[in-house]
């Protein structure tokens, strides 16, 4: 089955991650569009577990746009210091959450182009907030999902944008969010960076394997 074209395995694929991962979906913990938002810079180079346990704290003392860009840099810096990269990181989140303010009367954009519009906010960034909490069609694609479809021979590319265009191509518009979702847990749990265990996944059959060591 491996030698089929990228496209030709999807059903395959979606049938298994469907069966597997049922109930997948956003580990950041959030309330609101906002909430979600400012976890996700926070993830950056840093586990959702430890975002987590970061935001509950900050959403207490900034629970809105205009209080979190009012806040001084030096108190958000030491809120959201167990994340690492906490000076930027707060920067970031203060940066933003003045823009949504100023923009958009505080409440979070709900369109692609008005996300990315928004300081250090990517696609990928844009997506998760689109199909989370906005019920897009939105197709994320983080480190999980870009390795993942990488091996399984669905995208060429390492790239990002580049994979977002291949797996939009192969897979149907409607099943975009609950295919990344899924395939980013299946890259958690069995297709990790190092050493996948591929003795134990469901996808072997349509798996080329690639840049697998």
């Amino acid at each position: 089955m491996t030698a089929r074209r990228p496209a030709a395995k999807v059903p395959f694929v979606l049938d298994f991650l469907g069966r597997a991962y049922p109930e997948a979906g956003i580990l950041l913990a959030y309330r609101n569009p906002f909430q979600l938002l400012v976890a996700t810079v926070l993830a950056a180079q840093c586990t959702d577990e430890r975002v987590n346990r970061v935001t509950p704290g900050l959403f207490r003392d900034y629970p809105d746009p205009r209080a979190l860009a009012a806040a001084p840099q030096e108190a958000v810096e030491e809120v959201v210091r167990p994340t690492g990269f906490y000076r930027n990181k707060a920067k970031a989140i203060r940066g933003l959450a003045a823009a949504i303010e100023a923009r958009h009367g505080g409440s979070v954009p709900g369109t692609m182009e008005s996300l990315t519009e928004l300081p250090g906010v990517g696609r990928k960034t844009a997506s998760i907030l689109l199909g989370a909490c906005f019920g897009a069609c939105a197709l994320p694609v983080d480190t999980h999902v870009g390795r993942v479809s990488y091996r399984l021979g669905l995208t060429a590319s390492k790239d990002p944008v580049k994979i977002e265009q291949d797996l939009a191509a192969a897979v149907p518009k409607e099943k975009w969010w609950e295919f990344a979702t899924r395939l980013g847990w299946h890259g958690r749990r069995i297709c990790v960076a190092r050493r996948p265990k591929c003795s134990e996944c469901g996808l072997a059959s349509v798996c080329p394997k690639n840049g697998v060591r």
